[in-house]
């Protein structure tokens, strides 16, 4: 298992250079990078990501040992504006055609919500229309992933139209052609209803598809009245101590994605001595 953070949550509009610094610093392996989202004058766009660029952005982490594994490319594959579909869908496929001159093998998205912005619970998520849907948009994708030799790789969230390990696996059967993969982020598969049933649903991630799973998402949480609250890690319930050991058994090549963790320095240590 390697560890890796979004350069975002470094730093944003600066450099792939002063990211890769800072990033070896703290002791990171690589990074899921969302290129708009960190890059100094960088959209990500198919327009904008020529090779230089890239060999740009790619130098500047790798001179620093820091990895490009994941491309993070994310959209609404549901929203109602489909000219804004089709644009988050031509971004992504380019990212999949341009994976490997990072030295990255995941391309990542959620999938989506009804309510366009934010993705938040819309009952109309959980209905075959939404799987469906999803399907359509993602099966292209899909086919892109297998002509380029990354991987598609997407990540469920209770409140999105993948909602639940179940729906993963059927997404994950459906569109499978040996180049899907995916993201478990158990926090985003919770809500105030099954928060208690955490353990039961990273063994259903286990027993459904431990081998299509390369990354984890890494957040730590607590109740708080009707609500779920990130934490710092290791000072919520989320039970990683319990977690990494099955994680280490099940899926031993995994990326764990530190993904908006507070108190960065104590979180690191807290994970790194669990992982020793």
């Amino acid at each position: 298992m390697k560890l890796c953070i979004r350069p975002h949550d470094i730093g944003t509009n600066t450099t792939a250079a002063d990211l890769g610094s800072k990033i070896h610093a703290l002791g990171f392996y690589g990074v899921q990078l969302a290129i708009a989202k960190a890059i100094k004058g960088q959209n990500g766009s198919p327009e904008t990501l020529s090779q230089e660029v890239i060999q740009d952005i790619r130098k500047g982490f790798n001179d620093n040992h820091v990895e490009i594994p994941i491309l993070g490319a994310y959209f609404n594959p549901v929203h109602s504006d489909k000219s804004k579909v089709a644009a988050g869908q031509a971004k992504f496929a380019d990212h999949l055609r341009k994976a490997s001159l990072f030295g990255a093998k995941y391309v990542a998205s959620e999938t989506g919500s009804y309510n366009d912005e934010p993705w938040t619970y819309n009952p109309k998520n959980q209905t075959e229309e939404g799987f469906n849907e999803v399907l359509s948009v993602f099966s292209p994708l899909a086919d892109t992933a297998k002509e380029s030799g990354s991987y598609l790789t997407p990540e469920g969230a209770w409140h999105h139209c993948i909602y639940s390990p179940k729906q993963m696996n059927r997404l994950l059967k459906a569109l499978d052609n040996g180049f899907v993969r995916t993201t478990v982020d158990i926090f985003n598969y919770l809500y105030i209803g099954n928060y208690e049933q955490r353990y039961d649903i990273l063994h259903q991630c286990f027993e459904l598809f431990a081998d299509k799973i390369v990354i984890f998402h890494i957040k730590d949480f607590v109740h708080q009245g009707n609500e779920l609250v990130e934490v710092p890690l290791g000072k919520g319930i989320m039970g990683w101590d319990k977690m990494i050991p099955e994680i280490r058994r099940e899926v031993p090549q995994a990326l764990l994605v530190f993904e908006g963790v507070q108190d960065l320095p104590n979180s690191l240590s807290y994970f790194k001595n669990l992982l020793d």
